[in-house]
């Protein structure tokens, strides 16, 4: 289970999080892409808008249907099965779906999970729950900022990351990986106003996902 976390809202972590799912399912991995972001949830919706959609957005099942349903959820291998964040938690505590969220799935599905913003509580419930997180950030001095703040609650949290993307970037500097204690694993170009639909932003998660398998992927079934 991957967190996909960064600093300040905006900052690509939904994209990626779809992006790199589909990613892995095009190399045979069942993946499963679930909104950790349950006060302002958008996954389900750019899943339901990008080119890749196989269900309207109110037809996808939600992270507590998941949990609710075990073994129900089966993901398969053409594209990322997406959780939606509820509509209505009927008091339920996210943290405690999240952590039930591994044990209602298969042991070898990669999970990733798309972070609230944040050093908020609410920030820090998927990364309380995830093996190991994934960072997203600009290459901007104050989401930089941001996004090593976001890194050391995950180490405080035994959610090390496994590496980092840097979105609407060509080149990273070699300073980044330093600052954020990690390997820079992919750099995704700018694309508007789709940038899923593009062939080079799609190449550039292909490559984010070879590299997020050699780092981190002995569990899963993937080619």
């Amino acid at each position: 289970m991957i967190a996909v976390a960064g600093g300040k809202g905006g900052s690509g972590k939904t994209t990626t999080t779809l992006g790199l799912g589909r990613a892995l399912s095009r190399r045979g991995a069942p993946v499963v892409a679930a909104d950790a972001d349950w006060d302002l949830p958008n996954l389900a919706r750019l899943a339901s808008a990008t080119d890749d959609a196989r269900e309207p957005a109110g037809d996808l099942p939600t992270v507590i249907d998941a949990v609710q349903t075990t073994g129900e959820i089966r993901p398969d291998r053409r594209a990322p099965t997406v959780l939606a964040a509820p509509d209505d938690r009927g008091g339920a505590d996210a943290g405690r779906v999240l952590a039930s969220l591994a044990e209602a799935l298969p042991d070898d599905a990669p999970v990733l999970l798309d972070c609230p913003a944040g050093a908020s509580p609410d920030a820090a419930a998927p990364l309380r729950v995830a093996d190991r997180c994934l960072l997203v950030t600009p290459l901007r001095r104050a989401a930089l900022r941001d996004t090593a703040k976001t890194a050391a609650l995950a180490r405080r949290l035994d959610c090390a990351p496994v590496g980092a993307v840097a979105v609407r970037a060509e080149s990273a500097p070699a300073g980044v990986g330093e600052l954020l204690g990690c390997p820079v694993l992919g750099r995704i170009p700018s694309a508007e106003p789709e940038p899923l639909s593009d062939s080079s932003v799609r190449a550039a998660y292909g490559d984010l996902a070879r590299r997020l398998v050699d780092a981190h992927g002995a569990r899963w079934r993937v080619a």
